[in-house]
């Protein structure tokens, strides 16, 4: 039996801007188990990042519970969950997120440095593997500039493994890229999954919402279906 990586039950995020209240999230309930591959499908103001955000730790629920490995981490304070956040999730953003005048190196680095008791030598190690896992190590002296977009969105994707991550939150992957830079980014985190990692990915686009396992679709802050993805996406 799958152990449960996520367990979310009644989450809502209500947002307050003068005297107006904007419910992004209304009674959410989701389980994604470990090793699973889960894509969030839903028009733009749905309240699909805003959830990617609270499973993440960079936000915190109004309301409701989030257990991550096991542990409540929905009333964490800042501190806690950027801890967490650096030791259990890998982040793969829409506009890759890499530092221009750091090198392909130290862009996958960077977040390991932040790990305490990890040697320099344990931090070059896993550098190596994560860019040969999503073949950049050839990449490793050149610069964000120096790179295509697919390349870029490729050590951004090292830079989240590096961390030997409990789950890969992909916020649109290929939504900066054209759609052959698309299709290998999309293959290569199939090639994740295959190898064990439990990705929840962000998409508008069906053609790689059809690469999970289970695709969950939001609508007005609520989750309306919840199924096997591939059909799901040909019922509609």
């Amino acid at each position: 039996m799958a152990q449960a990586l996520i367990q979310i039950e009644e989450l809502t995020k209500v947002f307050y801007t003068d005297e107006i209240e904007t419910h992004a999230l209304s009674g959410i309930h989701l389980t994604i188990d470990k090793g699973e591959y889960v894509a969030m499908s839903g028009p733009s103001g749905c309240g699909k990042s805003t959830l990617l955000s609270i499973i993440g730790l960079l936000d915190t629920p109004t309301g409701g519970k989030y257990h991550l490995n096991g542990h409540a981490v929905e009333s964490l304070n800042f501190a806690q969950r950027s801890r967490i956040r650096n030791q259990e999730i890998g982040f793969i953003f829409q506009s890759f997120n890499l530092i221009g005048d750091l090198t392909v190196y130290e862009n996958v680095e960077l977040p390991l440095t932040y790990r305490s008791g990890m040697t320099q030598t344990e931090r070059k190690r896993r550098v190596q593997e994560s860019l040969e896992r999503v073949s950049m190590a050839h990449r490793i002296k050149h610069y964000p500039s120096q790179l295509s977009g697919g390349q870029q969105q490729r050590v951004a994707v090292a830079r989240a493994l590096a961390g030997s991550p409990s789950i890969l939150l992909a916020d649109e992957p290929t939504g900066n890229l054209d759609s052959r830079n698309g299709e290998a980014v999309m293959e290569l985190l199939q090639n994740l999954h295959s190898e064990g990692a439990t990705i929840c990915m962000v998409t508008h686009d069906p053609r790689f919402a059809r690469h999970a396992d289970r695709n969950v679709h939001l609508f007005d802050g609520k989750v309306v279906a919840e199924g096997d993805a591939l059909e799901m996406l040909e019922a509609r």
